[in-house]
């Protein structure tokens, strides 16, 4: 396996508590690898320390082979090999769709205004939205303004794009447009994509490979099949989203008799 990202022994806390611990994961070239797991698990976290704007304690990130520099400008130059969707797509309000999509052309590249137009005008036609590029983001639906983004993630032809809660706050139809979207550019593009996500079921239809998340520790990892044919109650709990198993819908309280009496 050619891994674009190695990660041994890593370790996180904050204000002394720890977000993941002696964590191992690697990200094998061309494939879309999955990250999942409950609220506060350390998913966005560690797609922090994947992209630098995190430092991990202990341990080692590796990305194509080469260990994370410490320069800032080294680092900046490895960031314009990653691609990153944000949650919340974090497209600039005042810029149209065409700029926001230029953005990074602009601070990163010397291209001429046309090879710039040439670029975002494919990269629009790419997620179906060349027809909005004088848009401004204030008139672009939830799901439009997650495309927007995508395609800009997109824009200096990264070898790897990260996806922080892709599919959060969308309607069915954007929710399917987005998960075919992620798996053909992966696919077309030669890219090689790590995504973070609670949605268990669109996500576990476009991976490779995934890592299932408890308490900043990585308790069951695999392809989809292997990961549901896992006996532990707990993945299974997770995947299936039943409400009651070694997670409990309950926060320990006392009895709930004793409590409403005072006894």
């Amino acid at each position: 396996m050619d891994p674009v990202v190695r990660i041994r022994g890593l370790r996180f806390a904050r204000a002394g508590k720890p977000i993941l611990t002696d964590l191992d994961l690697t990200v094998a070239r061309g494939s879309v690898t999955a990250i999942l797991g409950p609220s506060g698990s350390g998913k966005t976290t560690l797609l922090h320390l994947i992209s630098g704007l995190l430092r991990p304690q202990a341990g080692q990130v590796e990305l194509m082979g080469h260990p994370f520099p410490r320069g800032r400008r080294a680092l900046y130059q490895l960031r314009t090999r990653m691609g990153m969707l944000f949650q919340n797509s974090a497209l600039l309000t005042d810029l149209s769709v065409f700029e926001n999509v230029a953005y990074p052309l602009r601070a990163h590249t010397d291209l001429s205004e046309s090879m710039i137009r040439k670029l975002v005008l494919l990269k629009l036609q790419s997620v179906g939205l060349r027809g909005a590029r004088d848009l401004m983001p204030n008139q672009l639906s939830g799901g439009m303004a997650r495309r927007v983004a995508l395609a800009r993630a997109m824009a200096l032809d990264p070898s790897l794009l990260l996806y922080d809660e892709p599919f959060t706050g969308q309607d069915p139809i954007s929710l399917g447009i987005l998960v075919r979207l992620i798996r053909q550019l992966n696919d077309a593009s030669r890219l090689t994509s790590i995504l973070v996500s609670h949605d268990v079921r669109e996500t576990l239809r476009i991976a490779d490979y995934v890592y299932l998340l408890d308490q900043g520790k990585i308790v069951a990892q695999g392809t989809p099949a292997q990961l549901a044919a896992e006996n532990k109650p707990w993945v299974q709990q997770f995947l299936q989203g039943l409400p009651d198993g070694p997670v409990h819908f309950h926060y320990p309280a006392p009895d709930l008799l004793t409590d409403l009496l005072e006894i």
